[in-house]
């Protein structure tokens, strides 16, 4: 990656990007906050049944623990609804700070908490409000990464330098899943009582590590051109959905591709060593590995998205998804370690991110500088929200023996399929200036910024 001087750009009150380091930044951060997401979703799988559910027989302990993982999606939305609007107020920065800290703090308190035969049913209860907070930061966090790194970037390459925020997130599931794998490993007296406590406790670790990268980051050349302008959006909810509801809508349904890494990786991990016996260490490497192949095929992916446009890139890896996603359950299926291994990193590693990847810039791009925090968030949350909640649906329709994987299979099939719609019916942006981005072409003459009237600009 090469960086550019941050200069004044010339009558537009701004100055050009730093576009390299604000892909580490974003990199760095996202591999952080989600390291703290996904050692959540890990020990729902693995543990929270019976740390917290003991009461319950093992199917249902199950079905309550992941959906207290589902809960962490279901608190997005509003967290997306009050940090968009403050993040198109007052500056992507702001908000970068704001969710890593909350992230941080509610993760550590996870591996704090008391267990059910310690005080009842107050146990489940702190658990589900932690996780509450989980979501609410995680629903900034992407957003506000995602903003940063297009806004700083050259128009030609915004989705190879954009795609560092979600090359990110995958790092962050590894870092997660590699704390977990020396745990698993431990006898279950150990693992239950001190063990799984230990990787949510390293958020402290995570916490400081992130401010320390952030604070040296700059605002976006995009957003101080408009506040210099005078047009930052004093309602950015209402201009949004004034003029921009269509592709909010668009980005939801696009969004609910992420039902394949809660599947894949939360209720397959569960169906995989509670139905079919196979070992818990060897399903989290599969994780390892499809993660380690996509930190290289995100970013290539992006570039290639960046030359031939985002639909046809973000369209293929759902679809492409879709397939594959009955094919590693049926891998699952007949324990064959080396064809789950050939599959699974096949799905997780190359195919979804061809999706994974493009969405910051393919998400991004839909909106103007103005609402593009808001309009992604609100979208991908309420998309994430949908798609938080298939691991608890998985499970249910699975049945009480939790071997319906076929069944399973149609339903991810489904809500991959649904974002390939979602992209096909999108505009084309990828040749698109940044400056350009989100406007209507008026009737008879040129784009108009967010179609807005003078009157508009200064809701």
């Amino acid at each position: 990656m090469t960086d550019t001087p941050r200069t004044p750009v010339p009558g537009a009150g701004g100055v050009q990007g730093q576009p390299r380091k604000a892909a580490i930044a974003a990199w760095v951060g996202s591999a952080l906050e989600y390291y703290d997401f996904f050692i959540y979703g890990t020990a729902a799988a693995l543990i929270f049944g019976r740390v917290f559910f003991p009461e319950s027989d093992p199917a249902s302990a199950t079905l309550l623990s992941l959906a207290t993982f589902g809960v962490g999606y279901a608190a997005r939305p509003l967290g997306a609804f009050v940090l968009g609007h403050y993040g198109d107020r007052l500056g992507r920065k702001k908000i970068l700070f704001f969710t890593l800290v909350l992230m941080g703090v509610s993760t550590f308190l996870v591996g704090c908490l008391p267990t059910y035969d310690q005080v009842g049913v107050l146990a489940p209860a702190l658990l589900v409000t932690l996780r509450l907070l989980q979501g609410l930061s995680a629903a900034g966090e992407q957003a506000s990464a995602g903003s940063m790194t297009l806004e700083h970037a050259p128009a030609h390459l915004r989705g190879y330098y954009s795609s560092f925020t979600l090359n990110g997130t995958q790092a962050g599931q590894i870092f997660a899943t590699l704390a977990f794998l020396p745990i698993a490993a431990l006898p279950d007296e150990d693992l239950l009582t001190w063990g799984w406590r230990i990787p949510f406790w390293f958020s402290v670790v995570v916490a400081v590590v992130g401010y320390i990268i952030r604070r040296r980051m700059e605002e976006t050349p995009e957003f101080e051109r408009v506040a210099a302008e005078g047009t930052v959006a004093k309602m950015p909810l209402a201009v949004l959905f004034r003029h921009q509801w269509a592709d909010v809508v668009r980005v939801t349904a696009a969004a609910l591709y992420a039902s394949v890494s809660t599947i894949a990786g939360v209720w397959a991990l569960a169906f995989a060593t509670d139905s079919v016996g196979l070992d818990r260490s060897a399903l989290l490497w599969v994780a390892v590995a499809g993660n380690c192949v996509a930190l290289i095929a995100i970013p290539l992916w992006a570039r290639l998205s960046d030359r031939v446009g985002r639909r046809p890139v973000f369209a293929f890896g759902s679809a492409g998804s879709a397939v594959l996603m009955v094919a590693y359950l049926w891998a699952i299926s007949t324990g064959d370690y080396v064809l789950i291994f050939t599959v699974g990193i096949l799905l997780l590693g190359v195919v979804c991110s061809a999706a994974n990847g493009l969405q910051p810039a393919f998400y991004g791009e839909m909106f103007s500088t103005r609402v593009r925090l808001s309009g992604m968030a609100i979208g991908t949350q309420i998309g994430y929200g949908i798609a938080g909640f298939s691991a608890t649906l998985a499970a249910w329709i699975a049945g009480p023996e939790g071997d319906n994987w076929l069944g399973v299979a149609g339903l991810s099939a489904v809500l991959c399929l649904i974002p390939v719609v979602a992209a096909l019916t999108a505009r084309e942006t990828a040749h698109t200036p940044t400056a350009d981005l989100g406007r209507v072409p008026a009737p008879n003459g040129p784009a108009a910024d967010d179609g807005l009237t003078d009157a508009a600009r200064r809701d």
